[in-house]
């Protein structure tokens, strides 16, 4: 298993260093932190971002509120079709597409790669489809669904306990190597994503945190936009906050065994990939020691 780190499209949200932390000024910066995998079965892409047609026609696409608050910094060459061109892949070799969550700036891309199957909790699928409060109706989009016939769905509950977070299920097709693990919280139907590679697993979380200080056994903390952004947009307070409780405690206790990420946090996806946030994946060169938690990264 090889395992690239893309940031698909940066979001500018207002509030500068309240939001991330350490920008000057009006607005700060944060990533969409997706998987590339290459696996036996073909390309995987864990979350895709915004895509093409986001940067395209993103006031037809994406809602006039979060356009506002976030300023997603629309270049085409930071989406994840083109940065797996520039590593040397075809994007029609993305076989498997594993969801966190439904949010746009998740999926944007879906229509970037019809031939993919989409995996993705059903509780998920569900509630995306109901649109059932405004807050719903702007956070989900569905003109980035064209690819809904290749949905596949998993329930929430079942499944296998894995490092004590119950419900994961191995990806149909991807021989155990991709799990989902429900992180309600965040939404009604938000997964983590667990990747099996050579040196261990890598949980990417999505947006069941956003800064990596959340993640401080000891005294966690969040910046004041980033805890205001999360109450604003968590389905179920008592299980995010849970779930939060879970990941501490799964890092401090396991995490020699499971490298944990988020989605939108600048500083953990520059200490794990050695670039800066605003530049695409660039191909990997072969390295004597691979780094131990996470196989090779790009």
């Amino acid at each position: 298993m090889r395992i690239h780190h893309l940031n698909c499209i940066s979001t500018c949200p207002i509030g500068g260093a309240l939001m991330d932390g350490r920008t000057l000024g009006l607005r700060g910066r944060l990533t969409c932190h997706c998987l590339l995998l290459e696996t036996d079965s073909g390309l995987v892409l864990v979350d895709t971002g915004l895509g093409l047609l986001d940067v395209s026609m993103a006031r037809k696409r994406l809602s006039r509120f979060f356009l506002f608050l976030l300023r997603p910094e629309l270049r085409a060459e930071m989406t994840a079709h083109r940065q797996i061109q520039r590593l040397g892949f075809r994007p029609e070799d993305v076989r498997h597409i594993v969801l966190t969550h439904l949010d746009f700036d998740h999926a944007g891309g879906l229509d970037d790669f019809p031939g993919a199957d989409v995996h993705l909790l059903a509780d998920e699928r569900d509630a995306a489809m109901a649109q059932r409060t405004l807050l719903d109706r702007m956070r989900y989009r569905p003109a980035q669904w064209s690819t809904q016939a290749s949905w596949i769905a998993y329930p929430s509950d079942g499944g296998e306990r894995w490092f004590g977070f119950e419900g994961a299920r191995a990806v149909s097709g991807l021989k155990d190597e991709v799990l989902l693990v429900p992180l309600i919280g965040h939404t009604l139907g938000h997964a983590g994503v667990a990747v099996r590679s050579a040196g261990g697993w890598v949980l990417l979380a999505g947006d069941a945190y956003f800064y990596h200080r959340e993640m401080d056994p000891s005294r966690p903390r969040c910046t004041p936009g980033l805890r205001l952004y999360q109450v604003m947009m968590e389905k179920d307070r008592r299980a995010r906050l849970r779930n939060q409780r879970r990941l501490r405690a799964l890092r401090q206790e396991r995490g020699h065994e499971v490298t944990l990420v988020c989605s939108h946090d600048v500083v953990e996806f520059e200490r794990m990939t050695g670039r800066s946030h605003a530049v695409p994946a660039r191909p990997i060169t072969p390295r004597r020691t691979p780094t131990p938690w996470a196989g090779q990264v790009g």
